[in-house]
């Protein structure tokens, strides 16, 4: 049986898989469309019946356009309209970032993301893993009060990031959660959750069939790395 120590949030596109995650025991959904860009904002319609339908909280991603993550004024207030009508559908949460051209976090609009979540989480998406300077970046998520960072440790994939993973999680002491995604795959999963000391992952199961089994199994291995950990 589980131990309950981990968090798995699945990346879900459609409502298919936000009934595997249901199913399958995950904590929460990330609901975005486009993987293939690396997610964008869903439609208001899917957006709707996955919360009404998957019965897990749903954080919302916040991303106008593929590409990088320098938005112009009129984008980002679509950013901020979007969150505003996602509020008035229930969803549970909010995912975005951005950063200026030096690659740094663009604290003024984070914060103001903060204030419009209204007391909702909002958890800084991967865009963490292009800064130029993650432990500068991490600070400056944590002064806009984000819950949540999502992040590689800036490595092509989780497993390649592990080692920094922990340090980003020694560095946040806390103020923080820092949440592992990016290139989450089954066979590997046990040994970045051991490596890396942390309990939240998150994963979109790509490259599998989509499905309840799917997500058990993430799961348990997970659960087998994190307990790996704690015996270290």
């Amino acid at each position: 049986m589980m131990s309950g120590a981990i968090e798995f949030e699945v990346c879900a596109e459609g409502l298919e898989a936000c009934d595997a995650a249901r199913e399958g025991g995950a904590q929460r959904i990330e609901l975005c469309t486009a993987l293939s860009e690396g997610g964008l904002t869903p439609s208001h319609a899917l957006l709707r019946a996955a919360v009404e339908r998957s019965g897990l909280p749903v954080y919302v991603l916040l991303r106008p356009r593929g590409g990088g993550f320098v938005y112009s004024d009129a984008e980002w207030a679509v950013v901020e309209a979007d969150l505003l009508h996602a509020k008035e559908l229930g969803v549970a949460g909010f995912v975005a970032g951005a950063l200026d051209a030096a690659g740094r976090v663009e604290g003024k609009r984070m914060r103001r993301l903060v204030e419009l979540a209204g007391g909702q989480e909002v958890t800084f998406h991967r865009a963490f893993d292009v800064a130029a300077d993650q432990e500068r970046a991490l600070e400056d998520v944590i002064a806009a009060g984000c819950a949540r960072v999502l992040t590689s440790g800036g490595a092509k994939d989780v497993l390649a990031g592990a080692e920094q993973l922990r340090r980003l999680s020694e560095q946040a002491a806390g103020r923080i959660a820092v949440m592992a995604g990016g290139g989450l795959r089954l066979e590997s999963a046990a040994e970045v959750a051991r490596v890396s000391g942390l309990r939240r992952f998150h994963g979109s199961l790509r490259g599998q069939k989509v499905g309840a089994a799917a997500v058990l199994a993430m799961r348990s291995a997970l659960e087998a790395g994190e307990a790996d950990s704690r015996r270290e």
